[in-house]
């Protein structure tokens, strides 16, 4: 005689326990990712112009994020995306550009010649993409970008930081507050292409140069709007989220040896700036912030300098549109340091915030094997593509 089935599950798990414990795991798992990974993003905006745009333009901004089910947590989504993102395959023309110090930067341009979108390259749309903290346009988060928006028909511009990609000249490098190369690069640009719209995204660190650069030029900062992707908010925060145990050994410790190495390699140029072997001796970012960034560009300590390129106060100098994309469990950018309470005001036109619950640093990955476009380039896509194709709705004529 046959048993019943509800004796064979019996059986089953009185001689597999350890199925039924995995079993129930994997149900509790999935219970709290539906109830509180799973959600649309906090959109933040006292601009009802721009925020009503958006929500017109950007559907993605209404509809919930999905993280990647396995590696929703915000330290796997950035080491995953490391991991597993693939790098399109792009070519660049390169262009060295000379600065009026002696020193240089490399500007790595996709034209797009094949567009069939802007025919007209002198009018064509243009996208000016900043890296992050030691990233060039070898990143594959630039990559997916430079695909995504030359998909939209527009023209890509990467700036690589000095001593990023190519030599350097002289001894100054780059730092969050100082917007000097920026400047030039945009002039650069703009002499270059003067009938094409502009436009920029900034990663990490690359978005807090972009915004305070458009906080000190405000409209005459030649961009038609910008973007910023998992762009810490508060140095100080970020600088004290970083130094926690898990955040120092996973990031920190790294990063701050990509610098210093750099340094090293360089030490000939330096040693009359700095006391190299003293930087050579630090363990963290804010080490080398306080012994190497601050002192190249002449801050009295690493504190005034992480006063002068915070931007959770700046809010109201932008006066171009710029949406911010972060994730509420950014190990960078803690949601504590996000200005929510600032971007609601009704004075600070022209910002929005958008806040997902999840995604990390540079994360944002979906998909059950996310190694092609995330959230964070579909986000850019339809923002870039309203701003150039709907931007006369807010601005009353299309900015060049």
């Amino acid at each position: 005689m046959t048993e019943p089935f509800s004796a064979v599950l019996v059986n089953f798990f009185e001689e597999y326990p350890g199925i039924f414990i995995i079993m129930g795991i994997l149900t509790c798992l999935l219970g709290y990712y539906k109830q509180y990974v799973i959600k649309k993003p906090l959109l933040v905006c006292g601009d009802t112009k721009l925020r009503q745009f958006l929500l017109q333009y950007c559907p993605i901004l209404s509809e919930e994020y999905i993280p990647t089910w396995w590696c929703f947590e915000s330290r796997a989504q950035t080491i995953v995306r490391l991991i597993l993102k693939t790098y399109p395959n792009v070519t660049f023309s390169r262009d060295v550009l000379k600065l009026s110090d002696g020193g240089q930067v490399v500007l790595d341009w996709q034209e797009n010649n094949d567009c069939e979108i802007y025919k007209d390259t002198a009018s064509r749309p243009t996208v000016l993409m900043l890296p992050g903290l030691t990233g060039s346009s070898r990143e594959s988060y630039i990559l997916h970008l430079t695909k995504e928006a030359t998909d939209l028909g527009c023209r890509v511009v990467v700036f690589n930081n000095r001593g990023i990609t190519s030599e350097l000249l002289t001894p100054r490098t780059y730092c969050a507050a100082n917007t000097e190369d920026l400047q030039c690069v945009v002039t650069h640009i703009k002499q270059r292409l003067p009938k094409a719209p502009l436009a920029a995204i900034g990663i990490s660190m690359g978005g807090m140069i972009l915004l305070n650069y458009v906080s000190k030029h405000g409209v005459q900062c030649g961009l038609t709007a910008a973007m910023t992707v998992s762009m810490p908010w508060n140095a100080f925060e970020t600088a004290k989220t970083l130094e926690q145990p898990l955040n120092y050994f996973l990031f920190n410790k790294w990063l701050a040896s990509d610098l210093r190495q750099n340094v090293k390699m360089r030490k000939a140029m330096f040693q009359d700036q700095v006391d190299v072997e003293h930087i050579l001796k630090g363990e963290t970012i804010r080490d080398f912030d306080e012994r190497f960034t601050s002192k190249m560009f002449g801050y009295e300590s690493v504190d005034h300098y992480y006063k002068d390129a915070c931007l959770h106060k700046k809010l109201h100098t932008l006066k171009i549109p710029v949406l911010c994309l972060n994730a509420a469990d950014d190990p960078f950018s803690p949601y504590h340091a996000l200005p929510i309470k600032d971007a609601e005001e009704k004075g600070n036109d022209n910002v929005a915030l958008i806040v997902t619950s999840h995604g990390g640093h540079i994360g944002f990955l979906e998909g059950w094997w996310p190694r092609h476009a995330s959230y964070m380039d579909r986000v850019f896509s339809q923002f870039i593509n309203a701003i150039f194709t709907h931007g006369d709705q807010l601005y009353g004529a299309p900015k060049i």
